[in-house]
């Protein structure tokens, strides 16, 4: 287990990975777990201020900005990685994926636990953010660009702004090692087909009160333009 895990699990999860060297020589999302050990370490001895120096370091060299004071389980694949932060209390589960631009942070002030925990298995797409100390469950996939403000149960796929539950059923897949995001709805296309269904059955039902042609039927009214009056006069 430990860092060569990591390694191997990148290396099974990209098809653009050769090797497990190259993983360990080029992977920015590697790199980042080997410091963040370190900083975690030197974090939970209270040595804060050389803990934030490596994870600072690391957020120079890599792109991405994990607080020290994140718990982060085995086989964290972080895709791409640039523009991820992830705050101090956030907590991450084994077999994860995370692709770049995802943000797991805070919401306010208040101390204490307020940022994400994650489950085991999840996969969060990119640009997505996690906000508050909200609970996303085993087997989770979070859409691209959502943002997540509240806790999403086990087994469930989540999209839009804010995010939706629109799929219940991940157990049947592995999320994390899937990494299919394609086949997600598409919600606000389905919002704009549903108002012009809606429109639709009114423009229905008001030809049968106002039959078509007659100066009563509000949808035949087309309003005058300004000045026409006066021409016509």
């Amino acid at each position: 287990m430990g860092l060569w895990a990591d390694a191997k699990n990148i290396r099974d999860k990209d098809p653009a990975a050769r090797n497990v060297a190259e993983v360990i020589l080029l992977y920015p999302g590697f790199h980042v777990l080997v410091t963040h050990r370190i900083a975690h370490w030197l974090y939970n001895r209270r040595l804060l201020f050389l803990a934030r120096l490596v994870s600072q370091l690391a957020r120079h060299l890599t792109g991405i900005e994990i607080h020290p004071g994140a718990k982060i389980g085995q086989r964290l694949f972080i895709d791409h990685g640039m523009g991820i932060v992830f705050g101090e209390t956030t907590e991450i589960g084994d077999n994860c994926t995370i692709y770049h631009g995802v943000t797991l942070g805070g919401t306010g002030k208040d101390v204490g636990k307020r940022h994400p925990t994650l489950g085991d298995n999840v996969l969060i797409g990119a640009g997505a953010k996690v906000l508050g100390p909200v609970f996303i469950g085993d087997n989770v996939r979070v859409g691209a660009g959502s943002v997540v403000l509240q806790n999403i149960p086990a087994n469930a796929t989540a999209v839009g702004v804010p995010a939706e539950i629109v799929r219940v059923g991940n157990i049947r897949c592995c999320p994390a090692d899937d990494l299919d995001q394609q086949a997600l709805p598409d919600l606000p296309q389905q919002r704009l087909n549903e108002l012009e269904a809606r429109l639709s059955r009114i423009e229905v039902a008001m030809q049968g009160e106002y039959p078509p042609g007659t100066a009563q039927n509000p949808l035949d009214f087309v309003p005058e333009k300004h000045g026409e009056k006066a021409k016509q006069k």
